[in-house]
């Protein structure tokens, strides 16, 4: 009997002491530091699968306005605000940051986009980075209002131009994963495609002078089924076509710089090129850049290559170089 009782014993201790053991990693998992800007992400995690963010860390050497309502005081998503602590006389070039994440998860905040924010505005920028509608549950439909959001940004910035000291007629944008599809409307779809809306602030224009898509799915025939549609590819193509830049490819549309690397797993490096393909046939002026071995996910500085040259020059050239009347073609 006394042996049975002890074996028992010892059999409860050991199990509490797994269950401690468990206890403890998960809490030390749950409260680890936010993941590296460049380490690869799910495009469309699941509850269970998402990755745990540590609240951000804005940077010091910026000034910051958060969590600005750019959308109307009745929706949730916001926007952050970056520029120089100390603002030169002359008005500045704005650009527009796009968060990635499947249109399911992100945020403006997230390590990358600071990453992104905090080295274009010493350049002599006002980056402004953007949540917009994600998908929150099953059944929710956010496409195209991802788009409607994304133009929205654009005319925020030019009805706000005085206050905010930057040029209404030289913004830019770059977006990463989601974020490219979304630079990429921008860059390609005129008002007659039926994108911009009348509210909020219908009355300016939400065309850019240049965008650069950092890893976008921009061919969505050829990606996978999208739950923002709620819909698949069978059931629905024309809106997965609608969806998709390549077709919306012209002659005049605001030069692109598109990044991709040959290691991406999320995102096969085809659809950039697919892109690339759609903007040299219409004639279009643009550059594709293929970063060897770079992953799915990765800000201006991934290990493979320091991207940041390529992309200052890329908006130097078309924001300070003297085209600032492109948009205002675009928009005819």
């Amino acid at each position: 009997m006394k042996k049975i009782l002890t074996t028992s014993i010892l059999l409860t201790a050991v199990l509490t002491a797994s269950v401690v053991l468990a206890a403890e990693t998960a809490t030390k998992k749950s409260s680890s530091p936010a993941a590296d800007a460049s380490a690869e992400l799910p495009e469309e995690p699941t509850p269970s699968k998402a990755k745990t963010f540590a609240p951000p860390v804005y940077p010091t050497n910026v000034r910051v306005e958060t969590n600005v309502p750019y959308l109307g005081v009745d929706r949730e998503e916001t926007a952050d605000v970056y520029s120089p602590l100390q603002m030169p006389k002359e008005k500045l070039p704005a650009i527009i940051v796009i968060h990635g994440g499947g249109f399911n998860d992100g945020d403006k905040a997230r390590p990358r986009e600071i990453n992104i924010t905090t080295n274009l505005v010493p350049q002599g920028y006002v980056c402004m980075s953007i949540n917009y509608c994600l998908r929150k549950k099953k059944g929710d439909v956010t496409w195209p209002q991802s788009v409607y959001d994304a133009k929205a940004a654009v005319r925020w910035l030019r009805k706000n131009a005085e206050r905010l000291q930057i040029d209404p007629d030289r913004i830019g944008v770059i977006g990463c994963s989601a974020g490219g599809n979304l630079a990429a409307m921008l860059a390609l779809t005129q008002p007659k495609n039926g994108f911009d809306m009348k509210e909020p602030n219908g009355e300016f224009s939400s065309a850019v002078n240049c965008a650069v898509d950092f890893y976008g799915a921009v061919k969505l025939m050829e990606y996978h089924d999208m739950k923002m549609f709620n819909k698949t590819r069978a059931e629905a193509p024309e809106l997965y076509e609608k969806g998709s830049p390549v077709n919306y490819a012209h002659k005049n549309a605001a030069p692109m710089l598109i990044v991709h690397g040959t290691a991406d797993a999320t995102v096969p490096v085809t659809q950039s090129e697919a892109l690339d393909a759609a903007l040299t046939k219409a004639g279009a002026e643009h550059e594709l850049v293929i970063v060897p071995n770079a992953p799915h996910t990765f800000n201006l500085q991934p290990k493979q290559r320091d991207l940041r040259p390529l992309v200052f020059q890329f908006f130097e050239k078309h924001l300070k170089g003297g085209h600032g009347a492109k948009a205002d073609v675009i928009a005819k």
